[in-house]
């Protein structure tokens, strides 16, 4: 169970009749993502209401016509993910911009400029979507908001959601280092042995990924490593 104090009310309309209950709002968020089922304990009263500024209850009968079932947790759970989530201005804000990173850093990791095939930096995506007057909806997930919000930057930024094939090239002093690095960025689509240990392989990887996959190898090999982009 959350405080009241800090529940907010999610808000379901079915014909004349108003469903209501009082929610933690970053639960509900996980509730809509499909990341909890744990749904009693988003709540601040374990009910559902027909006014909960009033405290007055929804009916039994009206409960069962709508939803066909009495059960609090399941009723609680189709309430938050279909009706409206009533957040404060200072609350919608917070959640917004904690949204707002975890796309930024989506697009980061997976995006690149089609023409350098480099990653964009971070805050040219930031200025880009501020530019653009991207709007960050707290409730639906980074997925279901990025193909929109990467269309809607496309005028302003070359940007491409794919991923760079690179090869690689490791002298045998700094195999031992560098090869499990090399499989934690991405996917070996070849990889070969040199009879005098050298080890050569084809990774794919998300574009955004390649700074920080070139800085890791240069690293571990001591700058003794070479790298190219594969069309």
């Amino acid at each position: 169970m959350v405080s009241l104090e800090n529940a907010v009310i999610a808000r379901l309309h079915k014909g004349a009749d108003r469903f209501e209950v009082l929610v933690d709002p970053h639960e509900a968020e996980q509730i809509i993502e499909g990341k909890t089922d744990n749904i009693l304990s988003t709540l601040a009263i374990d009910a559902v209401f027909s006014d909960s500024k009033k405290g007055t209850h929804a009916p039994v009968e009206s409960l069962q016509k709508h939803f066909n079932t009495t059960d609090i947790s399941t009723i609680a759970k189709e309430i938050i993910q279909k009706g409206e989530i009533q957040l404060t201005t200072e609350q919608r804000r917070e959640m917004q911009e904690k949204k707002k990173k975890r796309i930024v850093d989506l697009i980061v990791k997976n995006a690149m400029d089609p023409k350098t095939k480099m990653p964009h930096p971070r805050t040219r995506i930031e200025l880009a979507m501020d530019e653009a007057k991207v709007h960050i909806d707290p409730f639906k997930s980074v997925n279901q908001q990025m193909k929109t919000i990467i269309e809607v930057l496309r005028p302003l930024l070359p940007i491409s959601m794919e991923q760079a094939r690179i090869s690689v090239k490791i002298p045998p002093e700094h195999v031992g280092k560098a090869y499990g690095a090399v499989r934690s960025f991405g996917t070996l689509e070849r990889e070969e042995w040199q009879s005098d240990g050298t080890w050569i392989g084809i990774v794919k990887l998300p574009a955004g990924m390649q700074t920080d996959f070139y800085d890791r190898l240069n690293t571990l090999t001591k700058g003794n490593v070479e790298t190219r982009i594969l069309k």
